[in-house]
């Protein structure tokens, strides 16, 4: 979680903060700390009620109902896992820009340490889905995906390899994060070594914004513009369909942009201001703070959007919430279950010809689009 509190330049524990003595006098945030203290608990219980029914649902729906028939189908489950993890730390986020921070230094380094690993591991698990949706195209034109315990195997191996790496990004706040006196107040921040403090916390904003956003978004524009590009030359597919099914990828690459790029804009900003200290007004770096404030809370909200962009779309995933919706409706009215159920239809990612595509087993597993 960032942190918004500030110390001044002549405090001996100037190590944790970018804030600077302004013309030798003292900069006051307590604005800042009270906007957000009214800011930050109403958008933190806004994404945590939807969030938590849109991912929860996604997990139950992937859990019970759905087989996991590709890669993309176990990241998704994970991204909601993530997702519930990230969501589970915004009411402790919020007490604190409230209250001050009242748990303890154990709590502290443990609820830093899961917010910054859920939100680096979600990041992560969107490019990875754009990278299995491009395999699919690229290495499997048929539509058709091997099925057996190596694959599997090999859908775990994937999955461990991206928590490892979301922990790794994590680790800096699980060491450095304890509860410090500021403001009147306690707070739950990082306090780096006197020696590291400035490089330590500019590079550390510069790898965020390398791993949680240039990457991840890199990797989604040139894997879609491939999955794009393939959709568009796809025989047996109506017009309306394919635009359809590009629109989906220009709306996942556009609300990942959206959401994202201020935040790390901002973060870029800090990192700047951290080497160069180039900030030396009071109001220009309040300003900053707001908008670090009010662009974080903007990131998260794409906890919320996952399950709509990468689930819902999807008429495999739909077409199963439809059927329990309707088993659900069924039972309460007492009426029998035995109904004639019409199966989702998915937009296969074939390149070849439908007489190619059509050949094999009728239970053989297709690769198809459900982004």
């Amino acid at each position: 979680m960032e942190d918004f509190e500030y110390h001044d330049e002549d405090d001996p524990s100037f190590n944790d903060s970018y804030d600077y003595n302004y013309e030798h006098s003292v900069c006051d945030k307590e604005a800042v700390r009270s906007f957000g203290s009214v800011f930050l608990p109403i958008i933190y219980t806004l994404a945590l009620v939807v969030g938590l029914a849109g991912n929860t649902l996604v997990v139950v729906v992937y859990t019970s109902k759905l087989r996991l028939r590709t890669l993309t189908d176990v990241c998704i489950l994970n991204l909601a896992i993530s997702d519930l993890l990230l969501l589970f730390t915004l009411p402790f986020w919020a007490a604190d820009a409230v209250h001050g921070w009242k748990l303890g230094s154990e709590a502290c380094k443990f609820i830093s340490f899961l917010y910054s690993t859920n939100f680096s591991c979600g990041m992560l698990m969107l490019a990875c889905i754009s990278v299995d949706r491009y395999r699919a195209v690229a290495y499997n034109p048929t539509g058709r995906s091997g099925t057996g315990t190596r694959l599997r195997r090999q859908w775990l191996v994937v999955c461990i390899v991206l928590w490892a790496a979301a922990s790794i990004l994590g680790l800096p706040e699980l060491i450095f994060s304890t509860v410090k006196h500021s403001h009147n107040r306690m707070a739950c921040k990082a306090v780096y070594p006197i020696s590291m403090a400035r490089p330590a916390k500019a590079a550390l904003e510069l790898l965020e914004v390398t791993l949680r956003f240039l990457l991840p978004f890199l990797v989604m524009v040139v894997c879609y513009c491939w999955v794009g590009r393939a959709l568009s030359q796809a025989v047996g597919v109506r017009r309306e369909r394919k635009w359809r099914s590009l629109r989906v990828l220009l709306v996942v690459v556009a609300v990942f942009l959206l959401t994202q790029l201020p935040y790390n804009v901002v973060k870029l900003c800090r990192a700047m201001d951290v080497i160069y200290m180039l900030i030396t007004d009071c109001e220009v770096s309040k300003g900053l703070d707001r908008a670090s404030q009010i662009t974080e809370s903007l990131a998260l909200t794409h906890a919320c959007i996952n399950p709509l962009l990468y689930a819902f779309i999807g008429s495999s995933f739909r077409g199963h919430v439809l059927k329990a919706a309707k088993h659900l409706g069924q039972r309460l009215k007492g009426r029998p279950r035995h109904v004639i159920e019409e199966p989702a239809v998915e937009i296969s990612l074939n390149t070849h010809n439908q007489a190619q595509s059509q050949s094999g087993s009728d239970d053989q597993e297709t690769s198809t689009f459900t982004i």
